[in-house]
């Protein structure tokens, strides 16, 4: 009789469980995973726990649940065990889902079509116009190669008798793989040597299919396919998938502001110029993505993009208006359906539903309402699953009510109680713990038709007992493992062989606004690591024993820069007032609110950092988590901030590709740091006599100069070598010389490059730098000579701010036509 971990997971008979036969006796296909369960100390499964939380956090890996306090940054829930599928089962799933996926294909051609099926009576016409879903605008419209659903998604669950029952169809922007490739990438390195024992096959023959098939069924007119991923943004709940996927496809990220449609084709806008796509991986609903046509109020659409669809010019994957046959309403048509334009009955039944639109099943639903869940009919409605049995009183009779208004609206489905998989639990005593689970399948198109993923995003309910599986709602999610007949064939997203083509195609094409952004995380990431200096200054002296030595006028340095308000509230103390510009993200200027922009640029474009530099933005991010409340926390938070700040700095340096990209990232920087350094140095200039001496060791403090200076004179700090350094000094990468010099570079190369004439900012203040007289300095009374280098310093400013509007309007604002297409006489 099987002892531990097995034997004391509580096993239901009323309901199919996917790891026991029964209790205490593993399925033959489970067998050697349970006995390596068995075999783990409980301590190296929590260890392999953790591993798995790390990655999540680590790699970033994040579900947005819109309200919840973790905004952006809620993490993915993932359990370390595995679900695990056997061959032959999963070979008859994915017959199935191929089926359903050719049929929801034929169905949507016909309902942009010659609309049989309603003709025919197989559809009620109000069934399918009665609902936001079907769009009017794309009738006729006739994607590249006939094929409206090129990725497909389909829910589905297992019923105590262990039969397979589709929940729910997903077919306008299916999400979901990305997050399954993700879990396969943490799970099976927490569970290496089960993964290859077990010959799990793999996933990414898939996702190249994907990669392959997008590109063969754009229309291209003999140019090289340009493929893009459309994400509604960094707010979405789903945006980590879609900057991993488009990383791991290769393929752009990109959101409707960076396309544009011109004489019915769409493009990208590039810092080269305008590149023509050829096929969009949209992640986007149908409303949004054309707000000439759909919605009018979209901002996240490409204003033209049905027209283009119409001409041919483009193929978007899914076709728009296919998010009509999400509704459950048509699952009980199906298979009359699939008999009539497949000519084969239907390979895997959708669970009993009933649409309320019919008055038999009205009247079947109201009598037996206990044995039912209600939904909504309609995606476009926001309804959760009600369940009959749960509903008494005044509930019960107030759903019956709307029913009865409006019954179109409502579907309803056999209450199938679903199958359990084991969970991980950290409780002592009870460690594995039964949870329902449910599986997401993935199709996708291709020209020999659809090819399922040999794999599933596992859905598991939050808790014990509860049926509804939804990761809105706090639901975990599984790697679901299934196992080969025979040795797993190696699969890799990289070509065999490159050829000369690759070579001279290869990604140079840079979105206009992942340039923008890097040249924006750029200069929030320089005003991190400054606002953190000059603060860091401040309140080491504000913890010392003579804190108001310096501290005035280094308090009047950082309101001058930015880094405190200008206006002192004479209410607060100094103690509160640091605080608040470390920790307050509602303080513009703050730390906290650099860090967030940062964060926010950063997001943006995810798809083009590192692992490791990823991992130092997150850790950036959790310095000043808990905010500080006092002036030692304060000090220590703003030592962590500083340490994240160099660690970006050397990422950009040694572990980014010297593209456009990565110019305009440092172009950013340096043009922040050069406004930065002229404004704090020219508040000891503006200062009185007596007092500007004093400013000397803070000013070095704050521009990261001290070292070098005691390194070079051995004394304290005098005003002639001070300026040298931090304004002359080319070698000093802290000075504004060197910024000046390093602009012009970098600006000349980018306008050559890209095609743009040079930009004449730079090359006037780097003379006036060079010929300005230092010799000034030597005089017992140098006023006249701080007002002249005070002078050129504000020009200086100035001339930063000017150079990065420049770059604004001239790298990143398209406004010329490209040149005329040649129409064939």
């Amino acid at each position: 009789m099987p002892s531990g971990l097995i034997a004391s997971y509580p096993f239901a008979p009323d309901r199919y469980d996917e790891m026991l036969a029964e209790k205490g006796y593993a399925r033959p296909h489970w067998a050697a995973f349970a006995e390596r369960l068995e075999n783990f100390p409980e301590r190296v499964l929590d260890q392999r726990a953790a591993f798995v939380r790390d990655a999540i956090e680590a790699d970033g890996v994040t579900y947005n649940v819109y309200a919840d306090p973790q905004g952006t940054r809620r993490p993915w829930e993932l359990d370390p065990l595995p679900l695990i599928m056997d061959a032959g089962e999963w070979n008859a799933l994915a017959a199935a889902v191929a089926q359903r996926a050719r049929l929801l294909n034929a169905i949507l051609a016909d309902l942009y079509g010659p609309q049989h099926l309603l003709a025919e009576g197989l559809l009620p016409p109000a069934l399918v116009f009665g609902q936001h879903g079907y769009k009017w605008p794309c009738r006729g419209a006739v994607p590249p190669g006939g094929n409206f659903l090129h990725l497909y998604a389909v829910d589905i669950g297992r019923a105590p008798d262990g039969r397979w029952w589709v929940i729910g169809d997903r077919t306008q922007g299916p999400s979901g793989a990305g997050y399954a490739l993700q879990n396969r990438i943490i799970v099976s390195r927490a569970f290496p040597d089960a993964f290859r024992q077990l010959q799990v096959q793999t996933l990414a023959a898939f996702f190249r299919t994907v990669q392959e098939s997008l590109g063969r069924m754009a229309p291209t007119d003999g140019e090289t396919p340009l493929v893009v991923v459309l994400t509604p943004g960094p707010y979405n709940e789903t945006y980590f998938e879609h900057a991993f996927l488009a990383r791991y496809l290769g393929f752009p990220l990109v959101e409707g502001q960076d396309l544009t449609v011109r004489e019915d084709s769409v493009y990208l806008k590039t810092l080269r110029g305008l590149r023509r796509v050829h096929a969009i991986l949209r992640r986007l609903d149908d409303d949004f993505c054309d707000p000439l046509e759909l919605r009018a109020d979209s901002a996240l659409g490409i204003p033209g993009l049905l027209g283009a669809v119409r001409a041919g010019r483009v193929l978007i994957a899914n076709a728009l208006g296919s998010g009509v046959l999400e509704s459950a309403a048509l699952f009980g048509f199906l298979p009359a359906i699939s008999e009539r334009l497949l000519g084969e009955p239907l390979a895997m039944p959708s669970v009993a539903s009933w649409w309320c639109g019919e008055p038999p099943a009205l009247e079947y639903v109201l009598a037996n309402l206990d044995k039912l869940v209600i939904k909504p009919a309609f995606s476009s409605m926001h309804m959760n699953a009600v369940f009959g049995h749960e509903l008494r009183g005044e509930a019960r009779r107030a759903l019956i009510e709307s029913i009865r208004a409006q019954p179109h609206a409502y579907v309803a489905q056999e209450w199938v109680r679903l199958a359990q998989a084991p969970v991980w639990s950290p409780r002592a005593g009870q460690r594995l713990m039964p949870r329902s689970v449910g599986l997401r399948l993935f199709a996708a198109a291709t020209p020999e038709g659809y090819m399922v993923m040999p794999g599933a995003l596992a859905r598991v309910a939050p808790r014990s007992g509860m049926e509804v599986i939804s990761m809105q709602r706090g639901g975990l999610s599984k790697d679901t493992w299934v196992r080969s007949d025979g040795p797993v064939r190696h699969a890799s997203m990289l070509k065999k062989r490159l050829g000369v083509i690759d070579l001279l195609c290869t990604g140079t094409d840079i979105p206009s606004r992942v340039g923008e952004t890097l040249f924006w995380m750029g200069r929030y990431a320089e005003r991190c690591e400054s606002s953190s200096r000059i603060l860091r200054a401040a309140l080491a002296r504000l913890a010392g024993a003579d804190p108001a030595q310096d501290l005035a006028s280094l308090l009047r340095a950082a309101r001058h820069i930015g880094a405190l308000p200008e206006e002192e509230d004479r209410a607060h103390t100094v103690e509160s007032v640091l605080l608040k510009a470390v920790s307050d993200p509602a303080r513009a200027g703050s730390v906290a609110a650099n860090l967030r922009g940062l964060a926010y640029n950063a997001n943006k474009v995810r798809e083009r950092l590192s692992s490791d530099n990823w991992h130092a933005l997150n850790r950036l991010e959790q310095a000043l988590q808990p905010p500080p409340t006092t002036i030692d926390q304060a000090q220590v938070a703003v030592d962590q901030v500083m340490l994240g700040c160099i660690a970006l700095a050397g990422f950009a340096m040694d572990d980014m590709t010297r593209d456009e990209g990565w110019r305009f990232l440092i172009m950013g920087r340096r043009i922040e740091r050069l406004a930065w350094l002229s404004s704090l140095v020219t508040v000891p200039l503006t200062a009185r006599e007596g007092e500007r001496e004093r400013m000397l060791e803070w000013l070095l403090e704050a521009a990261n100069s001290i070292v070098t200076y005691r390194s070079r004179y051995r004394r304290v700090p005098e005003l002639l070598p001070v300026l040298h350094l931090l304004v002359f000094d080319v070698s000093n990468p802290h000075s504004v010389a060197f910024q000046v010099d390093a602009l012009q570079r970098y600006m000349d190369t980018s306008a050559r490059e890209l095609n743009h004439p040079t930009l004449p900012f730079f090359a006037a203040l780097e003379t006036r730098l060079r010929h300005f007289d230092l010799t000034q300095f030597e005089a017992e009374h140098c006023e006249p000579a701080c007002a002249a280098l005070a002078t050129l310093l504000e020009d200086a400013q100035r001339t930063a701010y000017a150079a990065s509007d420049e770059i604004h309007r001239r790298f990143f604002i398209h406004t010329v036509r490209p040149a005329r297409r040649r129409r064939a006489a």
